[in-house]
């Protein structure tokens, strides 16, 4: 059980470390012009 917890562990670090990632890309390249 623990090696189970241990993966959800990483499964759920990995995932807010990719959904953080994601949220700067999208803001970084949201700069186009706005008239």
């Amino acid at each position: 059980m623990v090696i189970f917890f241990d993966v959800l562990f990483g499964v759920c670090v990995v995932a807010t470390f990719w959904f953080a990632g994601y949220v700067v890309y999208r803001v970084l390249n949201d700069d186009t012009p706005r008239r």
